[in-house]
């Protein structure tokens, strides 16, 4: 039994004593069996990370057209800023004004007779806040309103006292201690400007005397020859959408422009084009690709982008016919460029909107024909939420997204349990070939025998 067939030496010579003692590399041999899986999971992650990079970027493309939608609704709104009216005095040291989008235009001619009054009273001076004061009452009258009866007794019979207790009646009346170099007295005033706040004491039996500081009168003034008479300074309804602020009286008339503000029509434009510059800055990076083949973006081969890209060049490009040369928006001087953004040529714009102002906002503004109508249906189309093409784009890259994940998991879950199988099997491999050393030396020991 010389020769079994077996090939014991060249076993033993691979084993360590002889070579197989050894054993092998478990960790190694598990590696290599998982490898194929293991660089399944880094394409998958690899995938994950690219659809992580274009939800990040359509994300900021949708947040771009919310904001452009924004910025076209403020042109479209019929009391927004192309409806803005403004109201200019010739002298705003007497008088200045507002107007909204109600108010007509026009110039009226206004004098400011005199200003409303607040009504005020005063007592004589005592020692301190704190000196005790005679007992007795007094009546307090805010203008045709019922009388107030003050009284000072034993609970507020100092200044400080018959001032907290005025305050805590509510009385349309402040109440306040002044001090001076005098010593100290009693102040009382009105809460409401002119005739309806108008004070009266009465029936004083207190030690203190009052003396009517200011009468409380209304503001007077004449607007195109009518007189106006008005119970505070800020004067409203008297001119159609007009709020004029009084702030000193004078024999002199003044005038009153009253016309369509260009300043606000002009920041809502620049506002307008601000805003579709940067959603179509965001887009074209995407597909911004150089001769070599480098650059663009995450979305560069998302076909939904593409098209939003194409819609809104379209959008802006829009013309009307006739509409006394305002037809797009190169007459009104926001010019289309070669990379699709938008200039504006402020001194075009300024003479459009100053000398051809109606049929600029009749651009914008037509329900049906209207630029800013034409601009919302195409950014609802593209960028609607759940609907638009956008959303439900971004809605497939996020399912993709779920099911990478699910396709990780489960990959991951599988490679778990083989390395557990493999590292237990190659484990007891590693241990049989080390203890063939020890075999190999036992059916030597029994052949020579044999």
């Amino acid at each position: 039994m010389g020769n079994t067939g077996i090939s014991l030496g060249s076993l033993g010579a691979a084993s360590g004593v002889g070579g197989l003692g050894a054993g092998i590399n478990v960790q190694s041999l598990v590696e290599a069996a998982l490898a194929a899986p293991l660089a399944q999971v880094q394409q998958l992650q690899s995938e994950q990370t690219t659809s992580s990079s274009q939800t990040s970027a359509l994300q900021q493309i949708q947040t771009d057209l919310s904001n452009l939608q924004s910025a076209e609704q403020a042109l479209s709104d019929p009391l927004g800023a192309l409806a803005a009216q403004t109201a200019t005095s010739s002298n705003t040291n007497v008088l200045s004004a507002t107007a909204d989008g109600t108010a007509t235009a026009g110039v009226h001619t206004i004098t400011v007779n005199s200003l409303a009054t607040t009504s005020s009273y005063y007592t004589n001076d005592v020692a301190s806040g704190t000196t005790p004061l005679a007992t007795g009452s007094f009546q307090l009258q805010v203008g045709s309103g019922t009388p107030a009866t003050i009284t000072v007794d034993s609970s507020n019979n100092t200044l400080d006292g018959l001032a907290a207790s005025i305050n805590n009646q509510n009385l349309g009346v402040t109440a306040s201690v002044v001090n001076d170099a005098n010593g100290s007295r009693l102040a009382l005033v009105s809460t409401q400007t002119g005739a309806p706040g108008d004070l009266t004491v009465s029936n004083n039996t207190t030690g203190l005397n009052f003396t009517k500081a200011v009468t409380g009168a209304n503001a007077s003034l004449t607007v195109d020859g009518i007189p106006v008479s008005s119970t505070s300074d800020t004067v409203s309804g008297v001119i159609s959408g007009v709020t004029l602020n009084l702030t000193s009286a004078s024999t002199s008339p003044l005038y009153l422009t009253v016309g369509t503000d260009t300043s606000s029509a002009t920041t809502a434009i620049n506002n307008f084009v601000t805003a579709y510059n940067q959603a179509i800055n965001d887009i074209n990076v995407q597909f911004a690709v150089g001769s070599d083949g480098s650059g663009g973006g995450p979305l560069e081969a998302d076909g939904t982008v593409r098209d939003a890209q194409a819609q809104l060049l379209s959008a802006v490009a829009y013309s009307v016919s006739g509409n006394n040369g305002a037809v797009n928006l190169a007459s009104i001087g926001v010019n289309l460029n070669d990379d699709g953004t938008l200039s504006v040529d402020s001194g075009t714009l300024q003479s459009a909107l100053e000398n051809n102002y109606a049929a600029v906002q009749n651009f914008f503004q037509n329900p049906t024909t209207g630029f800013a109508q034409n601009l919302d249906s195409v950014l609802n189309n593209v960028n609607a939420t759940s609907t638009g093409s956008l959303s439900l784009d971004l809605q497939g890259i996020n399912s993709s997204q779920q099911d990478v994940a699910s396709q990780i998991n489960e990959l991951e879950a599988s490679i778990l349990t083989q390395q557990q199988t493999l590292t237990q099997t190659y484990s007891q491999v590693n241990v049989t070939l080390q203890e063939l050393p020890l075999l190999v030396q036992q059916i030597t020991s029994q052949l020579s025998t044999a």
